[in-house]
C-alpha cells in the first residue's frame, strides 16, 4: 500500500512538472541574451558585470518565486485554488476598493496569457537558425519561422480539450528531461570557471546596479525580471495540481534553473573577447552557444517542446482565472467543461479560441521573438504588484500577522515597483501592446462588475407566497387561452421562497401567461463531480413548483431532461395532477406540453439612470449576447422557447398634473 502511494505521489509530481513550470523553465533561453543586448553585446561586458547580473537573477528568483509565491502566497488558497481572483475572494469583505487591484491584476495576467505562447514558441523556433543546415533550408526572412510558430501554436490549442491531467502526463517526462538538461549543461560550464559561484553573494547584485559598467542602469531589471515570469502562473495553476506537489517539485526546478544561468555566465566570461563572436553580426544567445555543437540540435528540439509546455502553464492558468472571474461576477457566464474528476482541471472553449486567435495575431504582428520580448514582462509585473497589495490585506486581516503583512508590502512592493518602472522602458518597443490588451480586458471586467452592481441595486425579490392567489386565478381563467401545460422560468438564487420581480412581472403583467403549472427552476453547481439531486417547494399547491437543481460540476445542465424526471416523481407522489396530452407520436401521456421562458433584461430609453450607467448596462448586455446564450448552456436549443425582454426598471408612471381647460 505504501509503495502504491509512493508511485502515485511521484506520478503527480511528474504531472506538476509538466503543467506548472513551463513558463519559468524556458526563461534561460532568453534572459541572459536580453541582458547582453541591453548592455551593448558580449564584447561590452566584464566579469564583474556578469557575476552581478547572475546574482540579480538568482536573488530575483529566490525572493519573488520562492519566498513570495511558494512560501507565502500559496498558503493563501481558497479551497485549494490559487491566483489573484481566488485571493481577492478571501479579502473582498475588507474593502470595496479591493476589487480594483483584483481586476487590474487579473486583466494583466490574461494579457500575459496571450503573449507567453507567442514569445516562448517563437524564441524556440528561432533557435533552429543556430544550425547552419537548417538555417540554409529556412532561407532569409522572418516568415518561415512565423509559419512554423503558428503551426505549433495551433497544435497546442487544438489539444486543450483533453484536459490538463492528460496533457500533464504527456508533458511531464519531457519537462523532467528538460530541467535535467538545463542542470547538466550548466554544471559542464561551471566546472570550467567556478568563479561564477560568487553570484550567490547578494552584494554583487547591488554593486552591478550602481556600477558604471552597467550601461542600462536600473533598466537592466526589465531583462532580469524575465527570469520569474512563470511565478504568477505557478500560483494560478495550484488548483490544477495541488500545493503539496509544487512544494515537492520546486527545489529541483529552481536548482536546475540556477545551474543553467551560472553555466551561461561562465561561458560569457570565457568568450567575451572571442574575435569570432565579436565579428558576428547575428544575435548571440548564450543558452545555445555554451553547448557543444553536437548538443545544439538536442537543445533546440527540447527547447521547442519546453516552449510549447511553457504556453500550457499560462493557458491552464487562464482557464482558472476566467472561471474565478465568472464566480465573482466580473465576466459573463461561459461554458466550462471538466475533462477530469477534479473541479480544478477545467477547459473553457471560448477562452481557448480567443487565446488561440490572440496568440496568432501577436506572432503575425511582431514576427520576432526579440520584439515580442519587449512587450513581455510589463503585464506580469503589474499582476505581481496587485497580488502583493491583496496579499498584504490577507496577512493583516485574515492571518492576523501585521508585521509580516508590512514586510511583504515594503519588501515585495518596492522590488516589484522597481521592476515595473524598468519594464516601462520597453513601452514604445512593444509594451504598448500589453497595455492595450490589459486595458481592453479591464474594461470588460469594469463593465460587467458595474453592470451587475446596477442590476442588484434595482432588482427586487418577491415572496412567492404573496402571489399564489394571483397565479391561481390566472391558471383557472378560462377566458384566456392556455399557453401550455407547464411554463418554466430559469432563474438564479438558492432561496426557494423568493423570485426575482422580473419573473412575476412577465407572468402577470407582460401579456399574462396562463398555464396549468408554473415552474421556477435554478441550478446550483456543487464541488462534487457527479451529484444529481433536487429540492422542490410546492407552497401547498398543485400548480406552483420552485425547484433547485443541485448538480455536480461535471453534470451537463440539461434542464429539460431533469425536469421530465421531476415531473414524473411529483405525479407519482400525487403532488402534481396528471396532465392530458392527446397528440403525440408516442401515444397518450400524463405529462403535458412545456414552454421555457428566458428573460433578457433591457434598459428603457427613458429611465432614471444616468447616460453613463445606461451605456454600461447596454454594453454588458451586448457582451452577454456575444459570449453565448443561456439557451444553449441549459440545453434548450430544441425546446419550445419564449424569449422576452424585460425592463431593468419597472414601476408606475411619474405623477403628471392634468390641465383642465375651461371654455
Amino acid at each position: 500500500m505504501e509503495q502504491k502511494r509512493s508511485r502515485l505521489r511521484l506520478s503527480l509530481i511528474l504531472v506538476t512538472i509538466g503543467i506548472v513550470y513551463g513558463d519559468i523553465g524556458t526563461s534561460p533561453m532568453y534572459v541572459m541574451k536580453s541582458i547582453l543586448e541591453g548592455n551593448g553585446g558580449i564584447g561590452a561586458v566584464d566579469q564583474a558585470f556578469i557575476i552581478g547580473s547572475l546574482s540579480l537573477v538568482i536573488w530575483t528568483i529566490t525572493l519573488l518565486t520562492t519566498v513570495k509565491y511558494v512560501l507565502i502566497a500559496m498558503k493563501a488558497d481558497n479551497h485549494g485554488e490559487g491566483g489573484i481572483f481566488s485571493l481577492y475572494s478571501l479579502v473582498k469583505q475588507y474593502g470595496k476598493a479591493l476589487i480594483l487591484p483584483a481586476m487590474l491584476g487579473g486583466a494583466a495576467l490574461l494579457a500575459d496569457g496571450l503573449l507567453t505562447p507567442a514569445v516562448t514558441v517563437t524564441t524556440a523556433v528561432e533557435g533552429l537558425r543556430s544550425i547552419p543546415a537548417v538555417d540554409k533550408l529556412l532561407g532569409v526572412g522572418e516568415w518561415p519561422v512565423v509559419i512554423i510558430t503558428l503551426l505549433i501554436i495551433s497544435l497546442l490549442f487544438s489539444i486543450q480539450h483533453a484536459g490538463t491531467s492528460s496533457i500533464g502526463k504527456a508533458f511531464g517526462p519531457v519537462m523532467l528531461i528538460w530541467f535535467g538538461f538545463l542542470g547538466v549543461t550548466g554544471v559542464m560550464n561551471i566546472t570550467a570557471l567556478p568563479v561564477v559561484l560568487k553570484a550567490f553573494n547578494p552584494i554583487h547584485a547591488i554593486q552591478v546596479l550602481l556600477s558604471p559598467a552597467n550601461k542600462a542602469g536600473f533598466m537592466i531589471l526589465g531583462s532580469v525580471f524575465l527570469a520569474t515570469t512563470g511565478a504568477e502562473a505557478l500560483y494560478s495553476d495550484m488548483g490544477h495540481v495541488g500545493k503539496e506537489n509544487i512544494y515537492a517539485s520546486w527545489p529541483f526546478v529552481k536548482l536546475c534553473l540556477i545551474l543553467n544561468y551560472l553555466g551561461q555566465g561562465a561561458w560569457i566570461i570565457q568568450n567575451r573577447a572571442n574575435p569570432v563572436l565579436l565579428a558576428s553580426t547575428t544575435e548571440i544567445n548564450p543558452f545555445y552557444m555554451m553547448l557543444p555543437e553536437m548538443l545544439r540540435p538536442v537543445a533546440i528540439v527540447l527547447g521547442a517542446l519546453a516552449a510549447i509546455i511553457a504556453s500550457q502553464a499560462l493557458i491552464t492558468g487562464s482557464y482558472t482565472l476566467v472561471s474565478e472571474a465568472i464566480l465573482l461576477d466580473l465576466l459573463p457566464h461561459l461554458e466550462i467543461r471538466y475533462p477530469a474528476d477534479t473541479k480544478g482541471q477545467l477547459y473553457i472553449p471560448i477562452v481557448n479560441h480567443i487565446l488561440w486567435i490572440g496568440c496568432s495575431l501577436v506572432v503575425l504582428y511582431f514576427r520576432s521573438g526579440a520584439r515580442i520580448e519587449a512587450a513581455y514582462g510589463l503585464a506580469i509585473t503589474l499582476t505581481m504588484l496587485m497580488t502583493t497589495l491583496l496579499l498584504t490585506v490577507y496577512l493583516a486581516k485574515l492571518r492576523r500577522k501585521p508585521v509580516l503583512s508590512g514586510l511583504v508590502l515594503v519588501v515585495f512592493g518596492s522590488i516589484e515597483t522597481i521592476f515595473f518602472i524598468s519594464s516601462l522602458g520597453k513601452f514604445t518597443h512593444g509594451g504598448y501592446v500589453t497595455a492595450l490588451l490589459t486595458l481592453l480586458l479591464l474594461w470588460v471586467m469594469v463593465v460587467w462588475w458595474r453592470g451587475t452592481e446596477l442590476e442588484h441595486k434595482y432588482s427586487r425579490r418577491l415572496q412567492i407566497r404573496d402571489y399564489i392567489p394571483n397565479l391561481d386565478r390566472l391558471s383557472h381563467d378560462t377566458e384566456r387561452d392556455l399557453l401550455c401545460n407547464n411554463l418554466v422560468y430559469l432563474g438564479s438564487g438558492s432561496d426557494i421562497e423568493t423570485l426575482d420581480l422580473d419573473t412575476l412581472y412577465s407572468i402577470l403583467d407582460k401579456d399574462p401567461k396562463r398555464a396549468q403549472a408554473y415552474w421556477f427552476v435554478s441550478v446550483n453547481v456543487l464541488n462534487e463531480p457527479d451529484t444529481m439531486t433536487y429540492q422542490v417547494e410546492t407552497f401547498g399547491t398543485d400548480f406552483i413548483f420552485r425547484v433547485r437543481l443541485d448538480l455536480g460540476f461535471k453534470c451537463s445542465p440539461q434542464v429539460n431532461v431533469y425536469l421530465r424526471q421531476i415531473v414524473q416523481d411529483l405525479q407519482a407522489s400525487g403532488e402534481l395532477p396528471n396532465q392530458e396530452k392527446k397528440y403525440s407520436i408516442y401515444g397518450d401521456s400524463t405529462v403535458g406540453t412545456f414552454k421555457f421562458c428566458v428573460l433578457r433584461k433591457s434598459v428603457p430609453s427613458m429611465s432614471e439612470l444616468s447616460q453613463f450607467d445606461q451605456f454600461i448596462l447596454n454594453t454588458k448586455y451586448a457582451i452577454r449576447r456575444a459570449a453565448g446564450q443561456r439557451v444553449k448552456w441549459y440545453g434548450l436549443d430544441n425546446s419550445s422557447l419564449i424569449i422576452e425582454n424585460v425592463p431593468l426598471l419597472t414601476g408606475g408612471a411619474k405623477n403628471v398634473k392634468r390641465i383642465v381647460r375651461r371654455q
